[in-house]
C-alpha cells in the first residue's frame, strides 16, 4: 500500500473500528436488558460482521478494477442498521442521550469514508503519470511566462517608438509653423513695400531708367514652385464628306447580324475615333435606312 493510499485507507479503517466497538457495545449493553447478554453479544457480532464481509468483498472487486451494486447496497444496509442501532439507543436511553445521538453517525461515516478511498483508488496515477503531469503544466507555465514577457516588450518597444514618432512630429510642427510665422511676415513686409505711396513711385523711377516709356508694376514673388506650363492644342479631326460618311455608317450598321439600330449604330461609331454632329450622323442613317 502506497503512502498516497495510506492518506485515505486509514481514517476509513479507524471510523469503521470505532463504529463496531460502539455498535457491539450498545447491542449489548441494550438487549442485554431482555435477552442474555451471550445472545445479544451474537446479535452484535452478526452485524459487526456481516459490515466487514461485505467491505472484504468490496474492497477485492474493487483491487480486481470490477464492481457490484447488489454487495455494495448490502454493506450500505449493514451500515444503515448499525447507525439505526446507535440511533434507537440514544432514543430510549434515559441518561446520555445526547452523547449517544452525537456518535450515532459514525457507521454512516465510516461507509462514506471507504466510498471516498475507492474514488481516490479509481483516480490514482503512478508516479511517472504524475512526474510527466507537473512536467506538462511547469513547460505551459513557462510558455505563457515567456508569451508575456514578449508582449511585454513589445509594447514597451512600440511605446517607445510612439513617444519618439510623437517627438519628431511636434518638433517637425514646431519648425513649420515658425517658418510659416516668419514667411507670412516677409510677405506682409513685401506687400506693404509694394502698396505703399513712396516706395512704388520709387520703384516706378528706378524702372524708367532701366526700361523708358515703361512702367510696369512690381509683383509679389510667388510662394512656392510655379513651373509654366506650355499651351497645346489639339488638332482638329477633318470633316468626313456626306458620301463617306455614309459609307461609315452603313458598315457599322452591317457589321453585324441583324443590322444595328441607331443608338448602337452612333455609339460605335464613335467609340471607333469618328466624329460627326449628331444632326449629320442621324441624316446619313435615314440615307442609309
Amino acid at each position: 500500500m502506497s503512502a498516497r493510499t495510506t492518506k485515505t485507507v486509514l481514517p476509513a479503517v479507524a471510523m469503521t473500528a470505532v463504529s463496531m466497538v460502539l455498535t457491539l457495545a450498545v447491542v449489548v449493553m441494550w438487549l442485554g436488558t431482555a435477552m442474555p447478554w451471550p445472545v445479544a453479544l451474537v446479535v452484535g457480532l452478526g452485524i459487526d460482521g456481516g459490515w466487514l464481509a461485505t467491505l472484504a468483498y468490496e474492497r477485492r472487486l474493487a483491487a480486481q478494477g470490477d464492481h457490484s451494486h447488489a454487495v455494495t447496497g448490502v454493506g450500505w444496509s449493514f451500515g444503515l442498521i448499525a447507525a439505526g442501532v446507535l440511533i434507537a439507543h440514544a432514543l430510549t436511553a434515559e441518561a446520555s442521550a445526547g452523547a449517544w445521538l452525537a456518535v450515532a453517525w459514525l457507521p454512516i461515516a465510516a461507509k462514506a469514508l471507504w466510498l471516498v478511498h475507492g474514488l481516490w483508488e479509481r483516480t490514482a496515477l503512478t508516479p511517472n503519470a504524475l512526474g510527466a503531469i507537473r512536467g506538462i503544466q511547469q513547460e505551459a507555465r513557462d510558455e505563457a511566462a515567456v508569451a508575456r514577457a514578449r508582449l511585454r516588450a513589445e509594447a514597451t518597444t512600440e511605446e517607445t517608438r510612439l513617444t519618439a514618432v510623437t517627438q519628431a512630429g511636434a518638433r517637425v510642427a514646431r519648425v513649420q509653423a515658425k517658418t510659416a510665422q516668419t514667411l507670412s511676415r516677409a510677405w506682409s513686409t513685401l506687400e506693404t513695400a509694394r502698396d505703399g505711396e513712396d516706395t512704388g513711385r520709387a520703384l516706378t523711377s528706378v524702372t524708367n531708367r532701366v526700361t523708358p516709356d515703361v512702367t510696369p508694376r512690381w509683383q509679389l514673388p510667388v510662394w512656392g514652385p510655379n513651373d509654366p506650363v506650355s499651351a497645346f492644342t489639339l488638332d482638329a479631326a477633318p470633316a468626313l464628306t456626306d458620301d463617306a460618311l455614309d459609307a461609315l455608317v452603313d458598315e457599322i450598321r452591317h457589321s453585324e447580324t441583324p443590322a444595328l439600330s441607331y443608338r448602337e449604330m452612333a455609339s460605335r461609331f464613335r467609340a471607333s475615333g469618328h466624329s460627326a454632329s449628331e444632326v449629320r450622323l442621324r441624316a446619313a442613317w435615314k440615307r442609309v435606312a
